[in-house]
């Protein structure tokens, strides 16, 4: 069953992200089903299908239902493309289509499902570990900063929301580094974010962004450093 699964997931990657030229997505939107290019689409899908499966005829089935299913997901992404926010109508369409790819191989190949696993507290304590990670940890942060709010910060050359996805992902590769116990790569990052934000500091009027910026960045650093050794400790005592 892992061996089809991977078989009709790589098939899927070829198809919708090596050999789909953007020409081809820009041609979609514009002329839908009747662009030439989302049917060559459907076809390289088709191509791969049968060369992963090794051009094994019984399993004609499985190759129609993927290929079918992929024309009506994607013609129902094309048709919403213009009332719906286009980066949640991506992961919804990447979504449906890794649905189908686990149904048919449980359908063509079936295996007992274990769901005591989703409930296990192991997975608990690494989900709440995510949660703490990233949007908890930004409201925290961004509350105790709150009360030093400058005009620098405000501008209107910054991206919508990129300060609160920074700190996510850093938080996160924090994380990651000391589960995996590589403290050095701590220091790399910090020192990547240093050089990043020194043309910010550098344009500082006064010390006051430098210190906002230097609060707000060990604020964020403390706390992950926190919940990755918390993390490590709870893992330890249920082992």
């Amino acid at each position: 069953m892992i061996s089809l699964t991977l078989k009709l997931l790589i098939a899927h990657m070829l198809g919708d992200f090596v050999f789909q030229p953007d020409r081809w997505v820009e041609d979609k939107k514009v002329k839908q089903y009747k662009s030439r290019y989302f049917y060559y689409h459907l076809f390289v899908h088709l191509f791969f299908l049968w060369l992963l499966l090794g051009f094994r005829w019984y399993y004609w089935p499985l190759v129609l239902i993927s290929v079918g299913s992929h024309f009506f997901i994607d013609l129902g992404k094309l048709k919403l493309e213009k009332v719906v926010n286009h980066r949640w109508l991506f992961f919804v369409d990447q979504l449906f289509h890794l649905i189908v790819i686990f149904l048919l191989a449980y359908f063509n190949e079936p295996f007992a499902l274990n769901l005591e696993g989703l409930f296990s507290v192991q997975l608990l304590v690494f989900i709440a570990a995510l949660l703490l990670l990233t949007s908890v940890s930004s409201v925290i942060v961004k509350t105790l900063i709150s009360g030093w709010a400058l005009n620098e910060i405000s501008s209107k050359e910054s991206l919508p929301g990129a300060g609160k996805y920074i700190g996510m992902l850093e938080r996160l590769f924090i994380f990651t580094f000391i589960v995996l116990n590589q403290w050095q790569a701590i220091g790399f990052l910090i020192a990547a974010k240093s050089i990043f934000r020194f043309s910010d500091i550098s344009k500082a009027r006064d010390r006051k962004l430098t210190e906002y910026m230097l609060v707000g960045t060990l604020m964020s650093f403390g706390l992950a450093t926190l919940t990755g050794l918390g993390y490590l400790y709870v893992m330890d005592f249920l082992s």
